[in-house]
């Protein structure tokens, strides 16, 4: 589509709107191919990214050593989600706190998560654990100008971490959707708890470094909080939207035009952000019209194939726990891991 199809500020008017009816619906929004949109995105927050990592390190080498721990690791869940048919799939970059991969799928299998979530961490684990031991059978310590010894730390200490059972750390993830009813009360009380915990966490390296830069991190438990309680707001759309009698089981490209602009004034009657847009006929596009198509997306039934067998949740298990607790099972000489249970 190209830039003049996608005028924001234009009424769509049919025969039937000029003639008096002003219940003809235009077209749902459709956002352009994006693939090319995504890769320049990927690319800017990874400039942003290595930008505020070097004022903030003042060292490329430590910089660098990260970024290629993140990177490996997000490419993990990245080709995971291609494998399985995930669409839209990119990496974006968080300066200073890391990096996460989105795609989209309708059908989500519990198998196929599982995969997907251990395939970041557990592949960095791997490589820590294979440096640290080559550093110790061998004479090698260096490499290009890095130190083997401190790039194993650094690849297991940041992968064992993201293993850890709070959301929406991969453990915290995995935890959550093959163990627990993810709309069930223990699932939500198990997210506020998760929340609760990174807020120690802060407090703790806080207290340990005195850097104020730590509290940085506290936007991961506040985003997580703004999630859950904004999800109650979702819920009243979706009562609304199911006793309106639209049906959400479909694709977005499979949306009615009626649906989309009945599901569209729905958000903007129940959710508190979007009452600023206009709702109701005559139908117009916002300026900001691609940022309504993920919400109304949202609200379309996502289909969750619990497809995991108490064998398989065993072996799960089995590999999430070796994974967390590899340096002590390899009796790894690290001073962070030994003082956790010193």
């Amino acid at each position: 589509m190209n830039e003049e199809s996608i005028d924001t500020d234009k009424v769509y008017q049919s025969p039937n709107e000029i003639s008096g009816n002003t219940n003809t619906y235009p077209p749902k929004f459709i956002i352009p191919s994006k693939a090319e949109n995504l890769w320049a995105k990927s690319a800017i927050s990874l400039l942003l990214y290595l930008a505020a990592g070097y004022f903030f390190f003042q060292d490329y080498h430590i910089l660098i050593l990260i970024t290629a721990v993140v990177l490996i690791h997000e490419l993990g869940h990245f080709i995971a989600m291609k494998m399985f048919g995930y669409s839209d799939v990119s990496i974006f970059f968080i300066p200073l706190l890391g990096a996460y991969v989105s795609g989209n799928k309708r059908e989500i299998s519990q198998k196929q998560s599982a995969i997907i979530l251990l395939a970041g961490p557990v592949p960095g684990i791997v490589i820590g654990i294979l440096l640290l031991w080559i550093t110790k059978q061998t004479n090698l310590a260096y490499w290009g100008g890095f130190s083997l010894h401190i790039t194993g730390i650094i690849f297991l200490l940041l992968n064992v971490l993201n293993l850890l059972p709070v959301y929406p750390l991969d453990g915290g993830q995995l935890l959550n959707r093959i163990f627990l009813d993810e709309d069930s009360m223990v699932s939500k009380i198990f997210v506020i708890i998760s929340a609760l915990l990174m807020c120690l966490l802060v407090w703790a390296m806080y207290r340990q470094s005195h850097s104020p830069t730590s509290f940085v991190l506290l936007i991961f438990p506040l985003q997580l909080l703004m999630r859950h309680f904004s999800q109650h707001k979702m819920l009243d759309a979706e009562k609304k939207i199911e006793a309106a009698g639209i049906n959400t089981d479909v694709d977005y490209a499979d949306l009615p035009d009626e649906h989309y602009w009945q599901i569209r004034d729905i958000l903007i009657d129940t959710q508190p952000h979007l009452r600023k847009l206009k709702s109701g006929a005559p139908y117009i596009y916002a300026a900001n019209e691609e940022r309504m198509v993920p919400l109304i997306q949202a609200c379309l039934h996502r289909h969750l194939l619990q497809d995991v067998t108490i064998t398989q949740k065993l072996l799960i298990i089995i590999v999430w726990l070796g994974a967390l607790f590899s340096p002590w099972l390899f009796a790894l000489d690290i001073p962070f891991f030994t003082r956790l249970f010193a």
